[in-house]
């Protein structure tokens, strides 16, 4: 099959781990399809042109539609803040182009439900869409979910979330797009606990069905950058309001039944990128750290009496998910390679006429999670339904 040509709406730290994931997936792994950076755009030419010559894209462009216009455009990958995504999506979708959008879908769950349907709508035209939850891909977290499958933990009975980082405590870290509502829908709940509650989801099977939840604005006001270079900027003597939550915690209650408790916060002081998740089950439990991110720990209840105890499983081994295409064992895999993970995935979909994962109507329950969420908060921590 020809290759497929893909434009990249947005670059910044995302767009440098998206063209990383692009640029290696065919190289490493026997994709059914080529791959091709042909676009990259910006809002600014200069920021956009620079970031194709960085990070190896053909041709770049200071408007989003140069890619929906183009004839010779497969695939639209969606690294823009949330405030862009819906509008992007939905005009890349009825143009007949396959689309990858980063998390959370959208700022809101009607902007959500309006991508939703015109990607189930594109489906059965043969065109997929894809939302960027790239902690499905580590191998570790693939092995959890095979164990978990597999009924290794027996009935599940508990399930414990957080996604904790500490980059915002200090007070005097400039006013960014992250702090803005307009721009980014949420804080810490969007931003890093969308990405607990779906990894939840992936590993135990189970969805959350309701919510009673809380956050907190730590910090309300921040320094305004004076000058920007599009990668950063020199904070003013200014200061702008902080319009977004920095904490959110919440008990969920999946539709099993099952209770889950979630934490997500960007000031956890010495927490740089902390997402954990821990299972407990009848019959074993398990737990995972993306600061340790190549190991999975296993407790096997049903060991004889004396002989228990969690296992640290190194999941580096070519029977682990996507490691046979790597290294031979124990030489480790990082951050970046999930988003080739991930290319990987969505390639062999559109390849396949398959729905890859986390789909559209994926991204919709969670963005309904995370309203509800908000919902509960300024209702007093009152259950919600999602």
């Amino acid at each position: 099959m020809a290759s497929l040509r893909v434009a990249m709406i947005g670059h910044g730290f995302m767009g440098a781990a998206h063209s990383q994931g692009w640029r290696t997936a065919p190289r490493f792994f026997d994709l059914p399809r080529g791959v091709d950076l042909a676009l990259v755009t910006g809002r600014r030419a200069d920021a956009a042109a620079a970031a194709a010559q960085k990070w190896g894209w053909a041709e770049s462009s200071d408007d989003w539609r140069t890619a929906i216009a183009r004839d010779d455009i497969d695939v639209v990958d969606i690294v823009t803040p949330g405030d862009s995504h819906a509008e992007i999506a939905i005009a890349a979708l009825e143009a007949g182009k396959h689309v990858l959008c980063e998390k959370p879908l959208a700022n809101t769950v009607e902007e959500a439900e309006a991508m939703a349907a015109p990607a189930e709508k594109a489906f059965a035209r043969g065109v997929v869409a894809m939302v960027g939850f790239t902690y499905r891909r580590v191998p570790a977290v693939g092995l959890a979910r095979q164990l978990v499958a597999e009924g290794r933990l027996g009935t599940i009975q508990q399930v414990r979330a957080a996604y904790l980082q500490d980059w915002l405590a200090d007070p005097e870290a400039p006013l960014t797009w992250r702090m803005k509502k307009e721009s980014a829908g949420s804080g810490a709940l969007g931003d890093i606990g969308a990405h607990a509650i779906d990894l939840s989801e992936y590993v135990t099977g189970m969805r959350l069905a309701s919510v009673s939840g809380t956050v907190e604005t730590l910090v309300r006001t921040r320094p305004v950058l004076a000058s920007s270079s599009g990668l950063g900027g020199t904070a003013g003597t200014e200061r702008g309001e902080v319009t977004v939550d920095d904490s959110a915690y919440l008990i969920g209650r999946y539709d099993s039944g099952v209770l889950g408790t979630f934490e997500a916060t960007r000031f956890a002081t010495g927490r740089k990128n902390a997402l954990r998740l821990e299972v407990s089950g009848t019959d074993g439990a398990l737990a995972f750290d993306f600061e340790d991110m190549n190991a999975l720990r296993f407790y096997d209840a049903t060991a004889p009496e004396g002989r228990q105890g969690f296992t640290r499983i190194q999941a580096t081994e070519a029977v682990h998910p996507y490691v046979a295409a790597w290294w031979p064992p124990g030489h480790i895999l990082g951050y970046e390679h999930g988003f080739t993970h991930q290319v990987v995935d969505l390639v062999q979909a559109i390849a396949d006429g398959t729905q890859p994962t986390p789909s559209f109507a994926d991204g919709l329950h969670v963005q309904r999670a995370l309203a509800a969420v908000e919902a509960s908060a300024a209702a007093g921590s009152a259950w919600t339904a999602v």
